[in-house]
């Protein structure tokens, strides 16, 4: 398992190594209050009174594992994508709260029904880590719903998507699905199981990269019963296939389910060539997928993670020429008008502004 560094050390103290592999363990403890960092991550950070203004308005939340993965530079690729940034505030770009307009696709509250054959549900809004780059910032501040309540919202989920025959693929999502029980977890996806034109069901979480001791036997053995099922996560950075996530991701395909990797293209993260090529290679090894490149949507608060796209065309191009075709993601943009994933040409081709012809608001 990942030794624990003495980060994790001056938070939690001496972990047993017990409850460290333990995911209930780590989703017990993680941190909230961004002023028990140590000194040795806090001098590699904006000021505090900065930092404070954000977590208002998004809130910080990562688990000793991904923590742990930190080497306090400023120029870490991990603490970019947990740890807040005042830059977080900043909107001069003019950037969405919804780029996707998810909320205009939802027939009901929580089930997004973009495309006629498949649909997706927001299981919850809780997620092992509050990844600063998310298109969904904008349910951090809503709290957890009430066990009934978020029940009668599946139960009416799962009767529209008995009602609407066209839906073959449903798409668990959040937050991260892998939040909740397993018992409750077996118990939706043995309601989408019993609707007869529900085909394929897949589940998108990031569960394998921030929190991998989530990925256990009893887990395997639920995703294995409710074939056929695919498992979509996201690593962004090679620092983050570690010997633990490895082992998760083998878990899942052990089971008999397909892991895929869509990776976010982030400033300072993973914007070069190098940097991608080690990370197709590294997922290449451990049997993920490189499935998306996202480019960086214009949400509200990540605005700072922004990579050119002709930059992104350029990365994707080297890859296409020096890397094996089972090594190459597709470079697209997520577009909020329900024409799907637009793919990106080579960097010499022409494109439209992806912020005014993909996510302009529609009235």
């Amino acid at each position: 398992m990942t030794s624990q560094n003495d980060v994790v050390g001056e938070i939690w103290g001496s972990v047993i190594q017990k409850n460290w592999e333990n995911w209930r363990w780590q989703f017990a403890h993680r941190l909230r209050d961004i002023k028990r960092l140590p000194p040795k991550v806090w001098q590699n950070l904006d000021d505090k009174e900065a930092l404070a203004r954000v977590v208002k308005y998004y809130p910080f939340l990562v688990t000793p594992y991904y923590l742990s993965l930190c080497k306090s530079g400023e120029t870490d690729p991990i603490m970019a994508q947990c740890i807040p940034r005042k830059e977080e505030l900043d909107n001069s770009d003019g950037l969405f709260s919804d780029p996707l307009q998810e909320e205009r696709f939802m027939p009901i509250p929580g089930l997004i029904h973009r495309y006629d054959d498949r649909c997706l549900i927001l299981t919850n809004h809780i997620c092992a880590v509050h990844c600063r780059h998310c298109n969904r910032k904008r349910f951090w501040t809503q709290q957890a719903q009430a066990a009934p309540q978020a029940k009668n919202r599946l139960d009416q989920m799962i009767s529209y998507i008995r009602m609407q025959k066209g839906i073959r693929e449903v798409i668990l999502s959040g937050g991260d699905p892998l939040s909740i029980s397993d018992q409750k977890l077996d118990a939706l996806l043995s309601a989408l199981r019993s609707i007869s034109h529900v085909e394929i069901l897949r589940i998108g979480s990031r569960m394998p990269v921030v929190m991998p001791m989530r990925i256990t036997k009893p887990l395997c053995r639920i995703l294995k019963r409710h074939r056929p099922l695919w498992f979509n996560t996201q690593f962004n950075h090679p620092l983050e296939i570690t010997s633990d996530a490895a082992r998760a991701c083998e878990m899942i395909l052990e089971a008999g389910v397909p892991v895929s990797n869509q990776s976010v293209l982030l400033k300072k993260v993973n914007d070069s060539f190098e940097t991608m090529r080690d990370l197709v290679y590294g997922l290449q090894r451990i049997g993920v997928r490189p499935y998306y490149l996202f480019q960086c949507e214009p949400v509200l608060g990540a605005g700072h993670f922004q990579v050119d796209i002709e930059q992104g065309k350029q990365i994707m191009e080297e890859i296409w020429q020096k890397c094996s075709g089972l090594c190459q993601p597709s470079y697209v943009l997520d577009s909020a008008d329900g024409k799907g994933k637009i793919p990106f040409p080579a960097h010499n081709s022409s494109l439209p502004c992806y912020k005014t012809s993909c996510y302009r608001p529609t009235a």
